[in-house]
């Protein structure tokens, strides 16, 4: 789907949801007025565009987790004893992911709600510093790896080549999946290596497909696998045309269903 008509109608889904009380619902639609108008002018830009799209929709989720720990209470109705409340609950692991584990991403969530804009606007933003005085983020959290042999296990679940092609090039080069998806066969060259005498392909990353995060560059395959998979996409196709014919969402099914196999 559209990022933007993502984005239109999960807000409007959140600003007009009887989960979420009226004076939050306010608070909600003037944050994102705010929001909209900063990652423009942030940006320099004159529209949206999809990455600020993926950081609007990122906000929808966490307004509405951050909502439920209060139980809709209005943010301007707060207390302080409301705010340590929930944050001694998840820095006590009683409070959850959906999959029962305690919360890893809190950092995230103190960041941009709590210690955030949003609680800056219901006025709260000074008691939830106060609260969480003691509160430091841990720079040792384990980084997360995954080894050849495992990957190579996924890809041999996968079911169509296209499948094990996104597979093999998130590998090879080492981009987001959702950037990687946004390649087209002009970003791909073939040649001869100099030094093997085997075929290897550059892979231009645009700044246009990356996150604003990521500095825009060419990356060559070290696989063989990978060029042969970019050989197959690339058949039948025009320059402008993308490598693959499926978006963000069906990527992750592809890949949750080859991680759970």
């Amino acid at each position: 789907m559209d990022l933007k008509l993502q984005y239109e109608g999960a807000k409007e889904r959140l600003l007009k949801s009887e989960e979420v009380c009226m004076d939050n619902r306010r608070l909600f639609k003037r944050f994102f007025e705010f929001q909209e108008y900063k990652l423009k002018r942030k940006n320099n830009i004159s529209s949206i565009d999809d990455s600020s799209y993926k950081t609007l929709l990122a906000y929808i989720s966490r307004l509405s987790v951050v909502n439920r720990w209060f139980n809709n209470k209005p943010w301007t109705s707060l207390t302080k004893a409301d705010i340590k409340r929930v944050y001694d609950n998840i820095e006590d692991g009683k409070i959850k992911t959906k999959l029962g584990r305690p919360m890893k991403d809190k950092h995230t969530y103190y960041k941009l709600i709590l210690r955030g804009k949003p609680f800056e606007m219901a006025g709260k933003k000074e008691i939830a510093q106060e609260v969480m005085e003691f509160y430091t983020p841990n720079r040792k959290e384990e980084v997360r790896f995954i080894k050849e042999e495992t990957f190579r296990k996924l890809v041999d679940v996968a079911i169509r080549p296209e499948h094990k092609a996104l597979l093999w090039i998130c590998w090879d080069i080492g981009e987001n999946c959702s950037s990687i998806l946004q390649l087209r066969k002009i970003d791909c060259t073939k040649q001869i290596n100099p030094d093997t005498k085997e075929p290897e392909y550059f892979v231009n990353l645009r700044r246009e497909i990356l996150k604003r995060s990521r500095r825009p560059r060419t990356e060559v395959t070290n696989y063989k696998e990978t060029v042969d998979y970019i050989d197959l996409l690339l058949k039948n196709k025009e320059d402008g045309d993308k490598l693959f014919d499926f978006e963000a969402r069906w990527a992750k099914k592809i890949i949750d269903r080859a991680a759970k196999i």
